[in-house]
């Protein structure tokens, strides 16, 4: 973890702050289990932004996990966003 690209740290904790991305997509397209990610958003956040993160994660809000969510969604991804496949970040427009 040390010697993450700033560019793909940034884009983990992106997703990681986003509620509707879960963690298995996270893992998907960096190979980050959630104990890493976990370590990463405590290393890399202020100590109250990472408590607020970890509160709204394990208070059932987040749907950080795919058996809280709901079954008929079963993708990672919007419809409307682009392709990304692994560790390929597409540029924003």
């Amino acid at each position: 973890m040390k010697d993450l690209n700033l560019m793909i740290k940034d884009r983990i904790i992106e997703m990681a702050w986003e509620d509707r991305t879960p963690f298995e997509a996270i893992a998907y397209q960096f190979g980050f289990t959630e104990k890493q990610v976990i370590a990463l958003m405590r290393k890399e956040l202020k100590r109250s932004s990472f408590k607020l993160w970890r509160k709204r994660v394990n208070s059932g809000v987040s749907q950080k996990h795919l058996h809280k969510r709901n079954p008929e969604i079963s993708r990672f991804k919007s419809n409307l966003q682009r392709i990304i496949t692994n560790n390929k970040i597409s540029k924003k427009s």
